[in-house]
């Protein structure tokens, strides 16, 4: 039974090892801000953070995540207060919504390693696809969270969902206490 940390809860699901880490997330743990988008890791969609690199959730099994520290959109902040967050919304960078978490994710983590990056940089290390073509205010988004996390900007926070994440979560039979 794979066991690692998702968004700092210690989980153990009863799943096979070989499953993608994004289905364990989705039906395992009922984790569904990771999105599936094309399952051959090119559109980014299933982003998450594991051990704070970003990942296709699609390329990585269960088992290889087992003991590692996993962080999907709902732990990365669940009152939207993340610069990344707060910034996608300022800018008006969110069009569909589909690919915004693994957009989310992708940021946070190039801005977890380098909090003033140049449009160069965020294009390398922003590959997401998106449909809707937000490109240009994405680049600025991630530029002005880069300047939140420095504190020198400052933005008004979004609203927090209307749902907790606990009200959220349903009891699953695929996940067990470690």
């Amino acid at each position: 039974m794979p066991s690692l940390t998702v968004n700092e809860r210690p989980l153990a699901f009863d799943m096979d090892p070989q499953t993608p880490l994004l289905w364990a997330l989705r039906d395992g743990a009922n984790l569904t801000g990771t999105k599936y988008g094309c399952g051959a890791g090119d559109c980014g969609a299933c982003m998450v953070l594991v051990d704070g690199e970003a990942i296709r959730s699609c390329q990585i099994t269960l088992g290889e995540a087992e003991g590692r520290a996993v962080t999907t959109i709902e732990g990365l902040s669940p009152d939207r207060s993340h610069p990344v967050q707060q910034a996608l919304v300022a800018e008006q960078a969110i069009q569909c919504g589909f690919c915004t978490p693994g957009i989310a994710m992708a940021a946070a983590a190039l801005l977890a390693r380098n909090a003033d990056p140049t449009p160069e940089d965020i294009k390398a290390a922003v590959s997401n696809l998106c449909r809707c073509g937000v490109y240009p205010r994405l680049v600025d988004a991630i530029q002005r969270a880069g300047r939140v996390m420095r504190r020198l900007e400052t933005i008004d926070p979004v609203s927090a969902p209307r749902t907790s994440l606990q009200g959220a979560v349903r009891e699953v039979p695929a996940i067990k206490a470690p």
